[in-house]
């Protein structure tokens, strides 16, 4: 019994020294940490990848991470992180500047990009850090026979079809204003029916013919495997959704380096690269850590 305690122990230490789950490798270089650093994600394998990439830079610097990835959607991250729950998270400038400032949505990627960080800075004392490369904005998906038999190719044709079918969504993207809502008042058209579901389910929902028209990511790593049509947005509805880390300002205060470090990831993950990491979690089945792993190995940021 005793020697079961001294090994479970040694188990929590070990746990504990490798930032929970982090690079053995880079703990095993950090002769002392830095500090802790608590990295917070929503629940959607891009942001699994993305926070895995957060962490094992960190700790790769000599952080111990402590992670509290797949926390849930929008709202539940961004307050986690104005209540001082997590430290930082990977948010996107369109959800930012919509979800959460309230604000009109825009189509200029710099201009909504200079809005969060000026505001979020303003209000909350939140840091957006450098875009990190890919926008993964929101898009609509249609399997390839039905779009060319209804001859629908942008979201405009849709306005003679939408009202006999099915849209499959999450259940945020039909609440959120620059979601459903908006998107049928600018197109001037409503489905005639609409279904909420989990972000995982949604390719299953629409290939098994229980809906018509599915609300993608535009990195998603299923859009190829299912050969499916993305309607162009030819009216620009959907903003730019560029990611980067945002960290509370507090922290940067107690490590200022960190957000050198993070900015080291700024500019290398473009739209193909990332959906190529998503399709080896979402389609391969490997795990986020191994595949962020694997990409930072590449980009020359982890031994």
């Amino acid at each position: 019994m005793v020697r079961v305690l001294v090994l479970l122990v040694l188990a929590a230490l070990l746990a504990t020294a490798c930032g929970g789950g982090g690079s053995e490798q880079a703990a095993a270089q950090c002769e002392e940490y830095k500090g802790t650093v608590r990295v917070g994600s929503k629940d959607f394998t891009e942001q699994l990848i993305l926070g895995e990439i957060l962490s094992q830079l960190l700790e790769a610097n000599c952080y111990q991470v402590e992670r509290k990835l797949n926390l849930g959607g929008t709202l539940i991250n961004h307050e986690a992180l104005v209540n001082g729950e997590i430290d930082l998270y990977a948010e996107y400038t369109g959800t930012g500047l919509v979800n959460i400032l309230k604000q009109e949505s825009v189509t200029d990627p710099q201009a909504a990009y200079d809005t969060v960080k000026r505001m979020y800075e303003e209000r909350w004392n939140l840091h957006w850090l450098e875009p990190l490369g890919l926008n993964n904005t929101y898009a609509l998906a249609m399997e390839k026979e039905d779009a060319q038999r209804l001859g629908i190719s942008r979201i405009s044709d849709l306005k003679d079809h939408a009202g006999d079918l099915t849209l499959v969504s999450t259940h945020e993207f039909q609440e959120r204003p620059d979601g459903l809502p908006g998107l049928q008042e600018t197109y001037g058209f409503k489905f005639g029916k609409t279904r909420s579901v989990d972000t995982g389910l949604k390719y299953q929902v629409l290939v098994e013919d229980q809906a018509d028209v599915m609300v993608a990511f535009a990195t998603d790593g299923k859009l190829a495997e299912y050969d499916l049509v993305v309607l162009e947005d030819d009216l620009r509805f959907f903003p730019p959704y560029y990611v980067a880390p945002v960290v509370r300002g507090d922290v940067l205060e107690k490590h200022p380096e960190l957000g050198e470090i993070l900015n080291q990831l700024a500019g290398r993950l473009p739209d193909e690269e990332a959906r190529e990491l998503n399709r080896r979690v979402e389609v391969d089945g490997e795990e986020p850590a191994d595949v962020a792993r694997d990409w930072l190995r590449r980009e020359d940021l982890l031994p």
